[in-house]
C-alpha cells in the first residue's frame, strides 16, 4: 500500500555548499555500547549493507579515518546485536563527520551535506510524531463524533500533502548534489511521476547509474505512460473460469471502468474492498464497471477471496503475482491500486480509495 509519512512544511535548506574535497574523518559516540564492542562502516551494494571497515568502541567513542571517495556518497555506520540495532546514514564529505549512534534515533553533523541531511530527517521525524498523534486519537478516542472524525481525516490528509510537497522541495532544490538523489531513492515512489520525471535529467552523471535511481527512473517512465490524461493500455488475461478477456471489452461498453489491482493475500486490499463494493452497488446502474486484476499466483485463493469479499464484478488475472503483466504496464508497485478510465479510453484518475473514490464517481456519474 502506497502510504509514506514524510515531513511538515518548513523552510528549504540549500545544499549548494556541498563540495567534495580530499578526505574525511568519522568521529562517533555509541550510546550504551561497552568498551571493546565493534561498530562498522558499511556501504550499500546491491541492496545489501556490506562491511568496509570496523572500529573498536573506547569510552563510548569510536573513529574512522577515510580516504577520499571519487564522489560524495551515502555511507552507513552500524552497531547491531541480538538486542540492539543502531544505524546512521552519513555522506562521505571532506572534513569531520560527527555520528551519534542512539537506539532512539541516530544523528549526524559536522559538514554541509551532513548537517542539511540531518535537518531533513529531523523534520521527517517531527512530522511522523505529529501524524501518529492524530492517527492514535482517531483510533482510540471513542468520544469522537462522526463530524470530528471526518475533520481529523481531513487534517491528516492535509498533513500528508504538505509533507510530501516539502520533501519534494528538498529533492528538487538539491538534485545536483549528493543529498537530493539520495532522498529521491528514499521517497521517490511517494511522489507523482509527472513531478519527478524532469528531475532525472538534472542528476549528475556520478549518481545517475545508482541501481535504485535506475529502477525508480524505469518505474517513472512506465507510470508516466499511464498517468492521468493519457490513453489507457489494453491487455488480456483470463477470468476465474479460464476465459480470455481484454480490458477493452469493458472500457468500450461502459461510461467509466475502474481497474482495481489487488490480491487475496493483501491486507490493505481486503480492508479497502467494502468501499469498492459500495461504489459498485451505488454506481453500476449509472454506467460504472469494475475490472479486478488480481496479483495472486494461486487460483483457489483468488476464487475464494472473490466469494468471501463479495466481489461480483469482472475479474481477470495471469496468476503471476508481482510479475503480473497488467500491473507492469501500469507501473503498479503497491496494492491496492486503481485506474479510472472513461469510455473514450482516457485515464481520468489513479489510486482512488475510500471517500475519494465515492467523491470522484459522484462527480462523474451524476
Amino acid at each position: 500500500m502506497k502510504k509514506v509519512v514524510l515531513c511538515a512544511a518548513v523552510g528549504l535548506v540549500s545544499l549548494a555548499a556541498c563540495q567534495h574535497q580530499a578526505g574525511y574523518t568519522v568521529k562517533g559516540t555509541a550510546e550504551g555500547v561497552a568498551d571493546g564492542e565493534m561498530v562498522y562502516l558499511q556501504d550499500m551494494v546491491g541492496g545489501m549493507l556490506l562491511p568496509a571497515d570496523s572500529a573498536e568502541v573506547k569510552n563510548g567513542m569510536f573513529e574512522f579515518t577515510c580516504t577520499p571517495d571519487s564522489v560524495i556518497k551515502a555511507r552507513y555506520v552500524t552497531y547491531v546485536t541480538d538486542d540492539s540495532r543502531m544505524v546512521a546514514t552519513f555522506f562521505s564529505e571532506d572534513g569531520t563527520v560527527n555520528v551519534a549512534l542512539n537506539p532512539e534515533g541516530s544523528t549526524i553533523s559536522g559538514t554541509p551535506c551532513n548537517d542539511s541531511f540531518q535537518k531533513v530527517m529531523d523534520d521527517i521525524q517531527k512530522s511522523s510524531y505529529e501524524m501518529a498523534a492524530v492517527w492514535e486519537r482517531m483510533q482510540k478516542d471513542s468520544t469522537l463524533s462522526e463530524v470530528q472524525l471526518d475533520s481529523l481525516k481531513k487534517v491528516m490528509g492535509e498533513m500528508e500533502v504538505r509533507s510530501t510537497d516539502m520533501v519534494l522541495g528538498y529533492v528538487t532544490d538539491n538534485i545536483t548534489n549528493a543529498v537530493g538523489p539520495h532522498l529521491l531513492t528514499l521517497f521517490g515512489y511517494a511522489f507523482d511521476v509527472e513531478k519527478i520525471q524532469p528531475l532525472f535529467a538534472q542528476i549528475p552523471a556520478a549518481y545517475a547509474d545508482n541501481e535504485e535511481l535506475v529502477e525508480l527512473k524505469d518505474y517513472v517512465e512506465t507510470a508516466a505512460k499511464t498517468a492521468v490524461g493519457k490513453d489507457y493500455i489494453d491487455f488480456a488475461m483470463d477470468t476465474p473460469d479460464g476465459k480470455s478477456v481484454k480490458l477493452s471489452d469493458y472500457v468500450t461498453n461502459h461510461k467509466y471502468t475502474l481497474v482495481d489491482f489487488w490480491a487475496s493475500w493483501c491486507g490493505p486490499c481486503r480492508q479497502e474492498m467494502p468501499n469498492v463494493v459500495s461504489a459498485y452497488e451505488k454506481y453500476k446502474a449509472k454506467g460504472l464497471e469494475i475490472v479486478g486484476v488480481s496479483l495472486d499466483s494461486n487460483a483457489e485463493s483468488w476464487k475464494k477471496a472473490l466469494k468471501d469479499l463479495n466481489m461480483t464484478w469482472a475479474q481477470m488475472s495471469d496468476l503471476k503475482g508481482w510479475q503480473s503483466e497488467g500491473a507492469a504496464l501500469y507501473g503498479v508497485r503497491s496494492i491496492p491500486s486503481t485506474v479510472l478510465i472513461d469510455q473514450q479510453g482516457k485515464i481520468v484518475a489513479r489510486n482512488l480509495r475510500g471517500d475519494e473514490l465515492d467523491t470522484k464517481l459522484s462527480e462523474l456519474l451524476k
